[in-house]
């Protein structure tokens, strides 16, 4: 074997190494992110809840902002799949609606704390940041979008429906209710009752004339 070929199985169980580095800061991270929060969160924290060094933290992040969007990001990511699935199983757009942002707030209510973090950062963060950020939600957003085409070619909605418009206001009443959750103990079943409200009123002005 030649030099290369010796050396190739070595690099990629470096590079096997590196990944599970990475993937153990960014379990740990969310495990921390989820229970305090953002700022109560440190480093040095998330480097013990990983079991290495802040160096080793450090070598493959660049700060906490830089972890915390990385979460995000994977987060959001396994979101969307989920929020297909759930989506997938139901037959009218409203029911598609509902059931996908339901499954969201099954995935993501005992994180109250990351969420938390996540909307009030996303009033500070930079610009280049928010960017990445809004990449990053569009998979989800697209999730409703998708099920209100689908209404809009199966005649459930108008022909002229601006469902760009109509998915973010649903994604923005879906945002508002963790607010309840986190200052007025909404339980599960209230956010996807008031969700369904909410819905119904967006889509009102949208339903097809019977």
């Amino acid at each position: 074997m030649s030099d290369a070929e010796v050396e190739a199985p070595r690099l990629n169980r470096r590079q096997a190494a590196k990944v599970r580095t990475r993937q153990k800061v960014l379990d740990a991270a969310r495990a921390l992110f989820a229970e305090r929060g953002y700022e109560p969160a440190t480093i040095r924290d998330i480097a013990r809840g990983a079991g290495m060094s802040t160096g080793a933290v450090f070598a493959n992040f660049q700060d906490k902002a830089e972890l915390f969007e990385a979460v995000l990001t994977e987060d959001l990511a396994r979101l969307a799949e989920s929020l297909r699935s759930a989506s997938a199983a139901e037959t009218t757009a409203r029911g598609r609606v509902v059931a996908a942002l339901t499954a969201a707030y099954h995935g993501s209510l005992d994180q109250l704390p990351l969420v938390q973090a996540v909307v009030a950062r996303s009033w500070f963060q930079p610009v280049a940041a928010e960017m990445r950020t809004r990449e990053a939600v569009k998979p989800v957003v697209s999730v409703v979008t998708d099920a209100l085409q689908g209404g809009v070619r199966g005649g459930e909605l108008r022909q002229d429906a601006d469902v760009h418009l109509l998915s973010e206001l649903i994604y923005g009443a879906f945002l508002s209710n963790y607010r309840r959750a986190a200052y007025d103990g909404w339980s599960m079943e209230q956010m996807v009752e008031q969700l369904g409200r909410q819905v119904d009123v967006i889509l009102a002005g949208a339903l097809a004339r019977q």
